[in-house]
């Protein structure tokens, strides 16, 4: 039981932190390039946007594929997609399509 809760907060730290929480808002439905996910958030430069991706992806959140000159991130984690789903009631909502 330790061992997991250890893990559960070591998951929520990555996740505590708004722009990262927007980026799988973004992703929740469909996989999108980093230019489309810029797109919908604007308060955030491409590289630090980069960055917050390379974390997710880092974790195990994420995945991404090489599509020709981009890269699609979806999401990889169903963990993730169970609790974005729980979340965007109170956070996405109406926010992200």
């Amino acid at each position: 039981m330790e061992e997991k809760a250890k893990k559960i907060a070591e998951l929520l730290k990555i996740l505590a932190n708004e722009n990262r929480l927007l980026i799988l808002c973004v992703l929740k439905s469909e996989p999108h390039t980093v230019g489309e996910i810029h797109a919908h958030i604007h308060n955030i430069t491409q590289s630090a946007l980069s960055q917050h991706l390379t974390h997710l992806k880092t974790a195990g959140i994420l995945d991404s594929e090489k599509c020709g000159m981009n890269v699609v991130y979806k999401i990889a984690d169903e963990r993730i997609v169970a609790l974005m789903a729980t979340l965007k009631e109170y956070y996405c909502k109406g926010e992200v399509k």
